[in-house]
C-alpha cells in the first residue's frame, strides 16, 4: 500500500472546499487548545511562552485584514502566524502515546524542607483528558507509526523498537530556512519515551531533526542498565 502525507487532505478537513463545510477555524484552535497549545504548560522552568493560536478578530486588529479560508488551510497544516513550542510538541506528542490524557510536565520530583526535614513528593497532574475518542487517538497513533514504516520517517525503521513519529518543516517566511521539526514516541505498542526536536532554520525535518532523534532513541534503549 502506498502511503503519503498530502496537505490538501488537511485542508479539505480543516477549511472545506466547495459543498463540504470543513471543520473552520474557532473549532481548529477550540481543539488545539484542548491539547496543551496556546497555554504554557506549567513545567517548574523560567521563561517558559505560550504560543500563539491566530484568530479572525486578531487578524483583523493587528494585520488590518480579514481572515481568509487561506487562512483556515495554513493552520489546518501547522503553517502561518500558529507559534507552538518544542515542549507543546513533546506534550500532546506524549498525550497521543498514552490515549488520549495530557499530563503538567515537571523536573523535580522530591522538595525537602531543609529546616524540618520534611520531604513531599511532585506528583503527575492530570491537565485535560477524553478530548477526542479512543478511536480517533488510535487512527493518529497508526498514521505515526506509518509515517516510519511508509513515510518520511522511514530512517527509524532499522531500530530495534518499533517507532511512531512526524516530520515537520515549518516556513518561517522571507528567504530563511524553514525550521526542521521531528518528533516521535517509542516502543509504539508500549511509549515509555517522548522527543521533540527542532532545529531553527534547518531545513528539511526529515534531514535535520530526525537524525538527532534516532540517536538519542539509539543511546536510550542500547544503554546498558535496561
Amino acid at each position: 500500500v502506498y502511503k503519503r502525507q498530502v496537505n490538501t487532505f488537511f485542508y479539505f478537513i480543516g477549511g472545506g472546499y466547495k459543498d463540504f463545510e470543513g471543520l473552520g477555524v474557532e473549532k481548529i484552535t477550540s481543539y488545539l487548545k484542548k491539547f496543551g497549545l496556546n497555554n504554557k504548560t506549567g513545567i517548574d522552568l523560567p521563561g517558559e511562552r505560550e504560543g500563539f493560536l491566530p484568530s479572525p478578530e486578531w487578524k483583523e486588529e493587528v494585520k488590518k485584514e480579514r481572515w481568509y479560508v487561506g487562512d483556515t488551510y495554513h493552520l489546518a497544516i501547522g503553517q502561518g502566524d500558529i507559534l507552538v513550542t518544542p515542549l507543546q510538541v513533546a506534550n500532546f506528542t506524549a498525550m497521543i502515546a498514552n490515549g488520549g490524557t495530557l499530563y503538567k510536565p515537571y523536573l523535580v520530583k522530591k522538595m525537602i524542607d531543609l529546616e524540618t526535614g520534611e520531604s513531599w513528593e511532585i506528583g503527575e497532574k492530570i491537565v485535560n483528558s477524553g478530548v477526542v475518542s479512543k478511536e480517533h487517538i488510535r487512527t493518529v497513533q497508526q498514521g505515526l507509526r506509518d509515517a516510519v514504516l511508509y513515510g518520511s520517517a522511514r530512517a527509524l525503521s532499522s531500530l530495534s523498537v518499533g517507532v511512531a513519529g512526524k516530520t515537520g518543516t515549518a516556513q518561517v517566511g522571507g528567504d530563511a530556512d524553514p525550521h526542521a521539526w521531528f518528533t516521535c514516541y517509542a516502543p509504539y505498542n508500549n511509549p515509555e519515551i517522548v522527543i521533540t526536536v527542532l532545529i531553527e532554520n534547518g531545513g528539511e525535518g526529515s534531514t535535520a531533526a530526525l537524525p538527532v532523534a534516532r540517536d538519542v532513541l539509539e543511546w536510550y534503549f542500547n544503554r546498558e542498565d535496561l
